[in-house]
Order: structure tokens, then sequence, then C-alpha cells
């Protein structure tokens, strides 16, 4: 991850929601901490393949993430890398 880039509230608030709301609760801590743990550091670059990723089925997201299935090319690097470490995740108890 490089360095930040300023971006709009607003915008990063839709982000935000969407990472937050995305139908299983696995999913919403997954994608949801991913973003709330790193969003702040993000080029414009990684908020647009957050944003791309974020477009694709949560059982493909999560098995990228969880190494069940191959990455594809597009989503390769090292925002999947940080992803797949999944050491963002925190559930509340």
């Amino acid at each position: 991850m490089t360095a930040a880039a300023p971006f709009d509230p607003a915008y990063m608030r839709r982000i935000h929601f969407r990472a937050w709301h995305r139908g299983t609760r696995e999913a919403d801590y997954m994608i949801g901490c991913f973003f709330d743990r790193f969003h702040a550091q993000w080029s414009a670059a990684e908020v647009t393949w957050f944003e791309e990723l974020i477009e694709e089925d949560d059982v493909e997201i999560m098995a990228w993430a969880l190494g069940t299935q191959d990455v594809p090319d597009k989503y390769q690097g090292a925002m999947m890398d940080a992803m797949r470490k999944l050491d963002y995740v925190e559930i509340p108890r």
C-alpha cells in the first residue's frame, strides 16, 4: 500500500457502507474490517482496486482471501496479500 490520497468523505462513506453491508456476517467482517483497518492509507489506485473487488460475489472474495480459490490476475498483488493475512478481522464478543 502506498501513500494516502485525499478523498471526499461522502465518497468514502459510500464505500464503507458497501464494505460492511455484504449480505453475510462473515463477509461483512472480512471486507468491512479490511476497509476500516487500511483505507486511510490507500492511494487512488488502491481505492479503485477495492471498489472493483467489492463488486464481486462475497463467496469468491472470501475464497480468494482464504486461499481456497486462485486469485484472478487483476486482484493479485499487495492489496490481496494484505487481505489474505486476515489479521485485521476484529469480531466483537
